[in-house]
Formats: C-alpha cells, sequence, structure tokens
C-alpha cells in the first residue's frame, strides 16, 4: 500500500511539474499528460530532455539578438518602407495601415523597397537557378538547408560548392543535425577537403544531453556574394525533383530574390551560424552595395525560440484578420494554433473564399493524421479543403485578399509557429501575388475537393487515430 502511495505521488509530482512549466501551452502540456498517462516514468524522462522551451535561456536570447551595429549599418545601406506612402504608387496596400503596424511591430525586420523576386514552383527549374547562381560566385556562398542528401542532386551541389571553394570563394554550408540525421560523414569529410566550410546545428547527441533535441532549423537560405538571395521550402535531396518511389511529383515554392532582402537573408545565415560554431564571420563582402533597380517591397520574417515573440504565428494571424476577401492557402501539415483556427472559422462564415490546399498522399502519416483532425470543422465552417493528387504537395503559401502573399519554410502548424528555426518572405508586389494566384488556381486544377458529407462517413478506427494524432499534434 506504501509503494502504492509512493507512485501516485510521484505521478502527480511529474503531472503538477509538466501543468506548471506548460501552462502559458496548453496544448503542449495536454500532449505530454497524455504520453506520461502512458508511460509514467519514461515520458517524465523525455519530456526533461525534449520539452525545455529553448527561449527561456538567457544565453539563446543572447545569439538571437542582433548585432546593433551591424543591424543600424543594414537599415542605412537598404530603403526601407514605413509609411504606407513609401509603397509603390497604385499598391493595394496602401488601404492596410494596421496591417502594416503589425507587420512592422512583430516582424522585427523593415520592409524592404528595393528587390526583385523570381518565383519557381518545382525543384527541377529552382536547382537549375540555384546552381548558375552558384557557378557565378565571386566572393562566397553561404548555404543553409533541413535536409542535405547524399544522392544525384545532392553531390551535384557538392561539387559544385568544391570548385568554388578551391576557385578561392569561401563557402560555408549549415545543415540541420536531426533533417540530415541520414547524411554521411563522407559527404561531409569530401566537402571539408575540398575547402567548404561545414557546420551542423544542434547536433543529435549532444542536443539531446543539453534539452535541444526538440528545436531543429527548417529553414531554407542560400546567398551568394550577399546579391543573390534564394528561401523556401526547398532543400537538397532526389524527392525535391520527383524521384521520391512513393510520393513521385513533388510540387514545391521557391524564390529568387535580389536587392535589400539579401542583407536580411543573409544576416539571418550569419546568426545561425554563430549559433552552430560561436563563430562571428565578419567580412565587408558579405554586405556589397547592390544595383537592384526594381521596386519590389518584401519583408524577410525570421522566427525561432532564439528570439523574442513568435513572428511567423503573429504576422500570418495578422495577415488573415485583416483579410476582406479571400485568404488561399496550401501547406503540407495544417495543425493550426487556437487563434489560426478560430480566424479561419470567423472568414468562412463571414462569407470570404477560404481555401486549404492538404496533400492527398502524405510524406509522414502521424501528421497527415492530425492535419485531418482539423478538416472537418473547418468545413462545417465553410471553408473549402483540397487534397491534392498530381504528387506530394510540400509549398507552403499564403494569398491575403491581392495586397500580400507569403512564401518560406514555415508550415501552418505548431512545430513551424512555436518551436523550429524558420524564415518567411513577405510579397506584396502585385505581379509577385498573381504569379502565387496562379499557381494555386492549377493546384486547384490538381487536386480534388474533400467533400463534408463523405468525410463524416469515414470509420471509427479512423476518427480515433486522427483523435489521438491531435492530442500529439504539438510535439510532431
Amino acid at each position: 500500500m506504501l509503494g502504492l502511495s509512493i507512485l501516485l505521488f510521484i505521478f502527480i509530482f511529474q503531472a503538477a511539474t509538466i501543468l506548471l512549466l506548460e501552462f502559458r501551452r496548453p496544448a503542449h502540456a495536454t500532449a505530454w499528460l497524455f504520453i506520461l498517462f502512458l508511460f509514467p516514468l519514461v515520458g517524465f524522462i523525455l519530456y526533461y530532455f525534449l520539452a525545455t522551451e529553448f527561449r527561456r535561456s538567457r544565453k539563446a536570447r543572447r545569439r538571437g539578438s542582433l548585432d546593433q551595429r551591424r543591424r543600424a549599418k543594414l537599415l542605412k545601406m537598404s530603403t526601407n518602407l514605413t509609411s504606407l506612402s513609401e509603397f509603390p504608387a497604385g499598391s493595394p496596400f496602401i488601404a492596410q495601415p494596421r496591417l502594416l503596424r503589425a507587420l512592422l511591430k512583430g516582424g522585427e525586420l523593415p520592409i524592404s523597397g528595393h528587390n526583385r523576386s523570381e518565383i519557381f514552383n518545382n525543384g527541377m527549374d529552382t536547382y537549375e537557378s540555384m546552381l548558375k547562381a552558384i557557378r557565378g560566385a565571386k566572393s562566397h556562398i553561404h548555404l543553409s538547408a533541413y535536409i542535405v542528401r547524399d544522392d544525384d542532386i545532392g553531390r551535384e551541389f557538392q561539387q559544385a560548392l568544391i570548385r568554388k571553394a578551391r576557385e578561392g570563394v569561401k563557402v560555408k554550408l549549415l545543415y540541420d543535425g536531426i533533417g540530415s540525421i541520414k547524411l554521411k560523414d563522407s559527404y561531409i569529410r569530401i566537402l571539408e577537403q575540398g575547402g567548404v566550410e561545414c557546420a551542423c546545428f544542434f547536433p543529435l547527441r549532444p542536443s539531446f544531453l543539453k534539452k535541444r533535441m526538440n528545436y531543429r532549423n527548417h529553414r531554407k537560405i542560400i546567398v551568394v556574394d550577399g546579391l543573390i538571395g534564394f528561401v523556401g521550402g526547398i532543400n537538397v535531396g532526389d524527392e525535391y525533383i520527383g524521384k521520391h518511389p512513393r510520393l513521385g511529383y513533388w510540387r514545391d515554392t521557391h524564390i529568387r530574390l535580389e536587392g535589400d532582402s539579401v542583407y536580411w537573408l543573409q544576416e539571418v545565415f550569419l546568426k545561425d551560424w554563430e549559433m552552430a560554431t560561436r563563430e562571428k564571420p565578419d567580412d565587408p563582402t558579405f554586405f556589397p552595395e547592390h544595383e537592384c533597380a526594381a521596386v519590389e517591397p518584401v519583408q524577410i520574417v525570421p522566427a525561432g525560440p532564439n528570439r523574442r515573440g513568435d513572428a511567423i504565428h503573429d504576422s500570418v494571424f495578422a495577415m488573415m484578420t485583416s483579410a476582406k476577401d479571400r485568404i488561399w492557402m496550401t501547406t503540407p501539415y495544417f495543425i493550426p494554433s487556437a487563434s489560426i483556427a478560430m480566424v479561419l472559422h470567423d472568414a468562412a462564415t463571414s462569407g470570404l473564399d477560404v481555401r486549404i490546399i492538404i496533400p492527398y498522399v502524405p510524406d509522414t502519416w502521424l501528421v497527415h493524421l492530425a492535419t485531418l483532425s482539423y478538416v472537418e470543422e473547418m468545413m462545417r465552417s465553410g471553408v473549402r479543403v483540397y487534397q491534392y493528387k498530381k504528387g506530394f504537395v510540400h509549398a507552403k503559401t499564403l494569398v491575403v485578399d491581392r495586397y500580400i502573399s507569403v512564401v518560406g519554410s514555415a508550415n501552418m502548424d505548431l512545430r513551424s509557429f512555436f518551436s523550429n528555426f524558420e524564415i518567411n518572405a513577405h510579397l506584396f508586389d502585385p505581379a509577385a501575388i498573381s504569379r502565387l494566384e496562379s499557381d494555386f488556381l492549377q493546384d486547384l486544377e490538381d487536386s480534388t475537393e474533400i467533400n463534408l458529407q463523405k468525410f463524416l462517413d469515414r470509420s471509427k478506427t479512423q476518427k480515433v487515430k486522427e483523435a489521438l494524432a491531435r492530442i500529439l499534434s504539438p510535439l510532431l
């Protein structure tokens, strides 16, 4: 009897600890309590190593803060739009003063004025443009990816980087310890022997001991000579050109940037490099004067547990609340926060055109089950949900009315909003928005709309699986 009382006390202590530490994140608390209920001692050990908030660390906040002198320099070098009168004449965004204030306050980095963007909707064209930029590099190449594969595409990038390093170009590769867990040491060794500097962001074993395993650098950034930048959803691997044996055709979105916005991509990369290596790269060639005369407004929005607030989540919420006509979203994983779910519900019930494209064939079944758990309530509100059938859709895009759009690395899920290191680009140019609109309409042609009545008839077993996945979704 005494032993049972002691076990009960230990269990209550563990549950109380989770509730006290996670009171600001009810969904996380629920997920961890569920795991604790299933595995009383093991669950708490996992919580201790996996769930500690990285942003609680003073060191993390210090490393995450921007170098003020460098920031001041970049603010002077770029043309920043801080009032609606500074936007190009005729821009529909001019009628959005409230949204402008929200984006400037919450986004941390400015809306820059002199930019040129090019949007890609598949891996083949994206890689062709990336490799062209890499092969033309004269000063430096900075590449950050969540996933790097030792496959055909991976080796093509490997050889391209080595060739430039041997020509005297400074080359840095940053890859994530979890996302690239299958990457062979020999791949990195060949790069380093060829003169490429490589760094792993939060390697697996040290991250477990330092309680960082739950945090992943999900960003995809390339900066060439400080003048050309790439950002979006595409990593380095054969699956992005349709070679995955199960998923087939891979639909994704990536953008190429020139101009002021490249400075801010560079700034984010350098801070990530500093976190991974404790080095502070300082080279004036990293921020050269550019000659981009185009006037596209672009805002680079990084987010992560080392930064104050939740910039990507809050900016998406602000955009959705400002919508008056439509919200069009493409995401491989749809696990919204309570506030995002509510704003979509309100938008649809008030008659806005709210559409979401998700995969039909998923790459991760557990996350897909969690995604499906939200479909019913979304459709009951009037949201139209489509499943992409041409292959696998991995694009992360958002188009709100006709005045703003988003392309980036962040999925519409809790992990991207609150745990991962992510980066998005806000595009305000009508031509860029029109291109994303056109791609979205084409994706609708390649998708099938989910019928609510048929969806309600799914089996009880399926509903139970979805419910369990939903409980665990904050940790996925």
